[in-house]
């Protein structure tokens, strides 16, 4: 339900405030100028433009989500959502893909690994801090000293290999959207499929080797 929020919250907020401070017109190389172009220029607007940004918009605030799970008032989660989506996000990436003052002097990201994930992962980072561990991730002793670092198992493999799938598949979209050249999205989508599968090798024999079979009772 936050991350389904995060998009329509993200929507509203974009339209309304975010996406004129991410790609209006450059003031001082710090935001863009705030503006109302997709209903005051509808025959010309930028509409591909507009959903491109509106997803990465909606993807840097659903980051955060998964650090402050169970442990969060949704109100309170709402809030953030909005304030990541109108002013946070907008603010930053215009630096980088608005004219800002990191593009001007040759910044460049491709897909958003700073201006996305980085900006999402500091924010989650921040939240969790706030927030402290989840209840029983921690065994502590009288004193408050820390025992013993508790996991928490996936509670069902076939949700988690969906969640796999579905997210392994948006990423084509996400990291295709950027391409400008049919052989470039050949290489996006190359690199899309190896480092994925490579990834997921690895974790498995790591964790082969560490917890045994029973982390992947399939096999």
């Amino acid at each position: 339900m936050k991350n389904l929020m995060d998009f329509c919250i993200g929507t509203v907020v974009f339209i309304l405030i975010g996406f004129g401070l991410l790609m209006g017109e450059d003031l001082f190389g710090f935001i863009g100028k705030p503006g109302f172009d997709l209903f005051t220029a509808y025959a010309e607007f930028d509409f591909s433009s507009f959903v491109f940004n509106l997803v990465f918009c909606a993807t840097t605030a659903t980051i955060v989500s998964g650090a402050m799970a169970e442990r969060t008032k949704f109100l309170s989660y709402c809030i953030y959502s909005g304030v990541i989506s109108a002013l946070i996000y907008p603010i930053e990436a215009h630096w980088i893909w608005g004219g800002g003052w990191l593009s001007q002097i040759g910044f460049h990201d491709f897909a958003g690994s700073c201006a996305i994930h980085m900006v999402g992962g500091i924010s989650a980072l921040i939240g969790a801090k706030i927030l402290g561990p989840r209840i029983g991730k921690f065994t502590r002793d009288t004193s408050g000293k820390v025992l013993k670092v508790n996991a928490f198992p996936g509670h069902s493999i076939a949700l988690g290999s969906l969640g796999v799938f579905i997210l392994w598949l948006g990423w084509y979209g996400f990291n295709g959207a950027a391409a400008t050249s049919i052989a470039q999205l050949g290489s996006i989508f190359l690199t899309t499929t190896v480092a994925p599968a490579v990834a997921t090798v690895v974790c498995m024999i790591f964790t082969w080797i560490k917890y045994g079979n029973r982390m992947f009772p399939c096999v």
